[in-house]
């Protein structure tokens, strides 16, 4: 349940995949036209719910320092377990990104990664740390009165890696008037219990890595009540909500048949949405494989204009 970069007890693509991803960027920015590179900012949000401050990163476009009106819009990217805000940048994803905007793959707009921990994006059924409260009622807010984005539904989405996924399908079905689009990679979905449908050893790593953000001892009613899946089925169909996910076909803890069955369940409900199922296993390979993927999925869904259009 590993996030794009940094990994619990999964494999860690080490400094020579950050290295031959920075020489292929370093190679296109040969050219002599400037590299459309953007930069990045890491700070802390203060937060009374959760009563300490917590850290974030901001990808900010090329054109953002030198156009002082324009705003743009914004995408919440959520990482994965073991990994934090600054994960994203650490493993080579503002060369990736930047990769997309120097050869108009995607159109400008700025992606907030918050840290959470091991949350699950939840609030704790103890009421100890309630994540997602901070996340709509603080995060969510403070980003788009400090940085200067469209706050729209339209301009608005979100996206996420394994227990990131979960949290960003859960977000975007939760709050469909909020967001306009969402994606996930690998996301963390099992149908029923964080047991069902998997191998014994599989499970015994799913319980270990979900901690307490379900209870202690693990509450498998509230494991339920959060479900992505659960959410679909007690709650109305969202309308003009984006959708698109992908897993790999040898998940290394099974997802890909949570997936499988998410995509049934919404095609079931006529949610429209993309998913894929490519070869692959839960590792930052496969997440780095699909990233461009879904970060030209949401510059469609923004409406920017670039050269695949």
């Amino acid at each position: 349940m590993s996030s794009f970069g940094r990994t619990d007890s999964l494999s860690d693509p080490g400094p020579v995949l950050r290295f031959l991803a920075y020489l292929a960027f370093a190679l296109i920015c040969l050219a002599p036209a400037a590299c459309a590179q953007g930069r990045a900012e890491c700070r802390s949000a203060p937060s009374k719910i959760l009563g300490r401050a917590v850290p974030f990163c901001v990808i900010l476009p090329p054109s953002y320092d030198a156009e002082k009106n324009a705003r743009y819009p914004i995408l919440y990217s959520l990482h994965g377990l073991g990994a934090s805000s600054e994960t994203l940048l650490d493993s080579g994803g503002l060369d990736l990104i930047a990769d997309l905007w120097q050869r108009n793959k995607i159109g400008e707009f700025l992606i907030a990664t918050p840290e959470a921990d091991r949350t699950f994006y939840v609030n704790s059924p103890d009421g100890r740390v309630p994540y997602q409260d901070f996340f709509m009622r603080e995060f969510i807010p403070y980003i788009e009165s400090h940085y200067r984005v469209r706050a729209e539904r339209r301009y608005r989405a979100i996206s996420g890696i394994s227990m990131g996924g979960y949290g960003a399908l859960r977000f975007a079905l939760l709050y469909p008037n909020l967001f306009g689009a969402v994606s996930a990679h690998s996301p963390a979905l099992v149908d029923g219990g964080p047991s069902d449908g998997i191998s014994p050893q599989q499970a015994t790593v799913i319980s270990r890595f979900l901690g307490s953000a379900f209870g202690t001892p693990f509450d498998p009613a509230y494991w339920t009540e959060e479900s992505p899946f659960t959410i679909v089925r007690e709650r109305r169909r969202p309308i003009g909500l984006e959708i698109y996910f992908d897993c790999g076909l040898d998940d290394s803890y099974g997802f890909n048949r949570g997936a499988a069955a998410f995509d049934k369940l919404l095609t079931s409900r006529g949610i429209p949405h993309e998913f894929h199922l490519y070869p692959g296993v839960h590792d930052w390979a496969y997440f780095a494989q699909h990233l461009p993927a879904s970060l030209e999925f949401h510059s469609r869904a923004f409406g920017l204009e670039t050269a695949s259009r």
